[in-house]
């Protein structure tokens, strides 16, 4: 698996797990302050989208994940 992929994956992952714990009606619920955290990788989303800046793909690339490409990460 490439960077963006695992970048992908990430973000669907924190946005499912915050509205887990972040919405009343789940039987996970926790605090309506995790729903802070679907709004912070919903921006991040929206700012890698012009600036193609991903704070993630640094530190996936220092792992040796491999980069497909300038998509998400230089």
């Amino acid at each position: 698996m490439t960077v963006e992929r695992y970048i992908r994956i990430m973000a669907g992952f924190f946005v499912l797990l915050s509205l887990a714990l972040g919405v009343q009606a789940s039987p996970l619920f926790h605090s309506e302050w995790w729903l802070a955290l679907t709004a912070f990788v919903g921006f991040n989303l929206f700012q890698s989208g012009f600036t193609n800046f991903c704070p993630p793909s640094f530190l996936l690339k220092r792992l040796g994940v491999p980069d497909n490409g300038p998509s998400c990460a230089r």
